[in-house]
Protein backbone atom coordinates (compact mmCIF):
# COMPACT_ATOMS: atom_id res chain seq x y z
CA UNK A 1 0.00 0.00 0.00
CA UNK A 2 2.84 2.38 0.92
CA UNK A 3 4.60 1.60 -2.37
CA UNK A 4 1.45 2.45 -4.32
CA UNK A 5 1.17 5.71 -2.39
CA UNK A 6 4.79 6.61 -3.16
CA UNK A 7 4.31 5.76 -6.83
CA UNK A 8 1.22 7.93 -6.92
CA UNK A 9 3.04 10.87 -5.37
CA UNK A 10 5.98 10.43 -7.75
CA UNK A 11 3.60 10.34 -10.73
CA UNK A 12 1.91 13.51 -9.51
CA UNK A 13 5.26 15.30 -9.11
CA UNK A 14 6.31 14.27 -12.63
CA UNK A 15 2.94 15.35 -14.04
CA UNK A 16 3.11 18.75 -12.36
CA UNK A 17 6.68 19.26 -13.57
CA UNK A 18 5.62 18.41 -17.11
CA UNK A 19 2.69 20.81 -16.88
CA UNK A 20 4.98 23.60 -15.65
CA UNK A 21 7.44 22.91 -18.46
CA UNK A 22 4.68 23.07 -21.06
CA UNK A 23 3.31 26.25 -19.51
CA UNK A 24 6.66 28.06 -19.62
CA UNK A 25 7.33 26.81 -23.15
CA UNK A 26 3.97 28.18 -24.22
CA UNK A 27 4.76 31.57 -22.74
CA UNK A 28 8.15 31.69 -24.45
CA UNK A 29 6.49 31.02 -27.78
CA UNK A 30 4.54 34.25 -27.40
CA UNK A 31 7.62 36.19 -26.28
CA UNK A 32 7.47 35.89 -22.48
CA UNK A 33 10.74 34.38 -21.12
CA UNK A 34 11.08 32.72 -17.72
CA UNK A 35 12.98 35.65 -16.22
CA UNK A 36 10.01 37.93 -16.95
CA UNK A 37 7.67 35.41 -15.34
CA UNK A 38 9.95 35.32 -12.29
CA UNK A 39 9.98 39.10 -11.97
CA UNK A 40 6.19 39.21 -12.37
CA UNK A 41 5.70 36.57 -9.67
CA UNK A 42 8.05 38.36 -7.29
CA UNK A 43 6.04 41.54 -7.85
CA UNK A 44 2.81 39.68 -7.09
CA UNK A 45 4.32 38.13 -3.95
CA UNK A 46 5.53 41.55 -2.82
CA UNK A 47 2.06 43.04 -3.31
CA UNK A 48 0.47 40.10 -1.51
CA UNK A 49 2.81 40.57 1.44
CA UNK A 50 1.98 44.27 1.55
CA UNK A 51 -1.74 43.41 1.65
CA UNK A 52 -1.12 40.69 4.25
CA UNK A 53 0.74 43.14 6.45
CA UNK A 54 -2.21 45.54 6.36
CA UNK A 55 -4.68 42.70 7.00
CA UNK A 56 -2.90 41.58 10.15
CA UNK A 57 -2.79 45.18 11.36
CA UNK A 58 -6.55 45.35 10.85
CA UNK A 59 -7.09 42.03 12.65
CA UNK A 60 -5.03 43.21 15.63
CA UNK A 61 -7.04 46.44 15.79
CA UNK A 62 -10.29 44.47 15.88
CA UNK A 63 -8.85 42.15 18.53
CA UNK A 64 -7.99 45.21 20.62
CA UNK A 65 -11.51 46.60 20.16
CA UNK A 66 -13.00 43.38 21.55
CA UNK A 67 -10.69 43.44 24.59
CA UNK A 68 -12.00 46.94 25.36
CA UNK A 69 -15.58 45.66 25.44
CA UNK A 70 -17.69 47.66 27.92
CA UNK A 71 -21.09 46.21 27.11
CA UNK A 72 -23.41 45.81 24.14
CA UNK A 73 -23.73 43.26 21.38
CA UNK A 74 -20.79 40.92 22.02
CA UNK A 75 -21.90 38.50 19.31
CA UNK A 76 -21.58 41.27 16.73
CA UNK A 77 -18.02 41.93 17.90
CA UNK A 78 -17.27 38.21 17.65
CA UNK A 79 -18.50 38.12 14.04
CA UNK A 80 -16.28 41.08 13.12
CA UNK A 81 -13.28 39.43 14.78
CA UNK A 82 -14.01 36.14 13.04
CA UNK A 83 -14.16 37.90 9.65
CA UNK A 84 -10.77 39.44 10.37
CA UNK A 85 -9.39 36.01 11.27
CA UNK A 86 -10.80 34.42 8.09
CA UNK A 87 -9.36 37.24 5.96
CA UNK A 88 -5.97 36.81 7.65
CA UNK A 89 -6.01 33.04 7.09
CA UNK A 90 -6.86 33.61 3.43
CA UNK A 91 -3.92 36.00 3.04
CA UNK A 92 -1.64 33.45 4.70
CA UNK A 93 -2.61 30.86 2.08
CA UNK A 94 -2.02 33.39 -0.68
CA UNK A 95 1.46 34.18 0.62
CA UNK A 96 2.34 30.45 0.59
CA UNK A 97 1.03 30.09 -2.98
CA UNK A 98 3.07 33.07 -4.17
CA UNK A 99 6.26 31.61 -2.71
CA UNK A 100 5.62 28.21 -4.32
CA UNK A 101 5.04 29.92 -7.68
CA UNK A 102 8.35 31.78 -7.39
CA UNK A 103 10.24 28.62 -6.47
CA UNK A 104 8.74 26.78 -9.43
CA UNK A 105 9.71 29.30 -12.10
CA UNK A 106 13.12 30.05 -10.55
CA UNK A 107 14.03 26.36 -10.67
CA UNK A 108 13.06 26.24 -14.35
CA UNK A 109 14.96 29.45 -15.12
CA UNK A 110 18.19 28.40 -13.39
CA UNK A 111 18.11 24.96 -15.02
CA UNK A 112 17.68 26.50 -18.47
CA UNK A 113 20.40 29.07 -17.77
CA UNK A 114 22.89 26.35 -16.79
CA UNK A 115 22.10 24.36 -19.92
CA UNK A 116 22.63 27.42 -22.12
CA UNK A 117 25.94 28.28 -20.44
CA UNK A 118 27.23 24.81 -21.34
CA UNK A 119 26.49 25.55 -25.02
CA UNK A 120 28.81 28.60 -25.29
CA UNK A 121 31.89 28.17 -27.46
CA UNK A 122 33.28 31.52 -26.31
CA UNK A 123 35.03 31.26 -22.95
CA UNK A 124 34.53 35.00 -22.35
CA UNK A 125 30.78 34.89 -22.92
CA UNK A 126 30.51 31.70 -20.91
CA UNK A 127 32.28 33.28 -17.94
CA UNK A 128 30.17 36.44 -18.18
CA UNK A 129 26.92 34.47 -18.25
CA UNK A 130 28.07 32.29 -15.35
CA UNK A 131 28.87 35.40 -13.28
CA UNK A 132 25.40 36.80 -13.94
CA UNK A 133 23.81 33.48 -13.01
CA UNK A 134 25.80 33.30 -9.77
CA UNK A 135 24.84 36.87 -8.85
CA UNK A 136 21.17 36.24 -9.64
CA UNK A 137 21.19 33.07 -7.54
CA UNK A 138 22.71 34.96 -4.61
CA UNK A 139 20.04 37.67 -4.80
CA UNK A 140 17.36 35.01 -5.19
CA UNK A 141 18.51 33.12 -2.08
CA UNK A 142 18.33 36.34 -0.06
CA UNK A 143 14.84 37.00 -1.41
CA UNK A 144 13.37 33.55 -0.83
CA UNK A 145 14.94 33.38 2.64
CA UNK A 146 13.31 36.69 3.61
CA UNK A 147 9.95 35.61 2.20
CA UNK A 148 9.99 32.28 4.03
CA UNK A 149 11.08 33.93 7.25
CA UNK A 150 8.13 36.32 7.03
CA UNK A 151 5.76 33.48 6.18
CA UNK A 152 6.99 31.46 9.19
CA UNK A 153 5.87 34.26 11.49
CA UNK A 154 2.30 34.15 10.20
CA UNK A 155 1.19 30.81 11.66
CA UNK A 156 1.92 31.61 15.34
CA UNK A 157 -0.28 34.71 15.03
CA UNK A 158 -3.04 32.77 13.28
CA UNK A 159 -2.91 30.06 15.92
CA UNK A 160 -3.53 32.53 18.74
CA UNK A 161 -6.24 34.29 16.72
CA UNK A 162 -7.97 31.00 15.97
CA UNK A 163 -7.90 29.82 19.58
CA UNK A 164 -9.31 33.08 20.90
CA UNK A 165 -11.96 33.45 18.19
CA UNK A 166 -13.22 29.91 18.84
CA UNK A 167 -13.22 30.47 22.59
CA UNK A 168 -15.16 33.70 22.16
CA UNK A 169 -17.63 31.94 19.89
CA UNK A 170 -18.60 29.50 22.64
CA UNK A 171 -18.23 31.90 25.56
CA UNK A 172 -19.80 35.26 24.81
CA UNK A 173 -19.15 36.61 28.28
CA UNK A 174 -16.71 38.50 30.51
CA UNK A 175 -14.54 35.39 31.01
CA UNK A 176 -13.88 35.23 27.27
CA UNK A 177 -12.94 38.92 27.20
CA UNK A 178 -10.46 38.31 30.02
CA UNK A 179 -8.90 35.51 27.96
CA UNK A 180 -8.54 37.88 25.01
CA UNK A 181 -6.91 40.53 27.20
CA UNK A 182 -4.40 38.00 28.49
CA UNK A 183 -3.29 37.23 24.91
CA UNK A 184 -3.24 40.83 23.66
CA UNK A 185 0.37 41.49 24.63
CA UNK A 186 1.56 38.29 22.90
CA UNK A 187 -0.39 39.14 19.77
CA UNK A 188 0.91 42.69 19.66
CA UNK A 189 4.48 41.42 19.91
CA UNK A 190 3.96 38.67 17.31
CA UNK A 191 2.21 40.98 14.85
CA UNK A 192 4.99 43.57 15.25
CA UNK A 193 7.59 40.90 14.45
CA UNK A 194 5.51 39.71 11.51
CA UNK A 195 5.17 43.21 10.09
CA UNK A 196 8.92 43.85 10.45
CA UNK A 197 9.67 40.58 8.63
CA UNK A 198 7.14 41.41 5.92
CA UNK A 199 8.72 44.82 5.39
CA UNK A 200 12.18 43.24 5.12
CA UNK A 201 10.83 40.72 2.61
CA UNK A 202 9.15 43.47 0.60
CA UNK A 203 12.44 45.39 0.55
CA UNK A 204 14.28 42.27 -0.65
CA UNK A 205 11.67 41.81 -3.38
CA UNK A 206 12.16 45.39 -4.61
CA UNK A 207 15.95 44.92 -4.61
CA UNK A 208 15.65 41.64 -6.52
CA UNK A 209 13.38 43.24 -9.13
CA UNK A 210 15.79 46.14 -9.61
CA UNK A 211 18.73 43.77 -10.03
CA UNK A 212 16.84 41.69 -12.59
CA UNK A 213 15.93 44.78 -14.56
CA UNK A 214 19.59 45.85 -14.71
CA UNK A 215 20.75 42.58 -16.26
Amino acid sequence: MNNLKHIGILFLVILLAACSSMYYSGLEKIGIPKRDVLVYRVEKARDTQEATKEQFKSALEQFTVVTNYKGGDLESLYKKLNREYEASASKAREVRTRIVDIEDVSAALFKEWEQEIAQYSSATLKQSSQSKLDATRTHYKQLISAMKNAEARIQPVLTVFNDQVMYLKHNLNAQAITSLKNELGVLQSDVSSLIASMEKSIEEANTFIRNMEKN
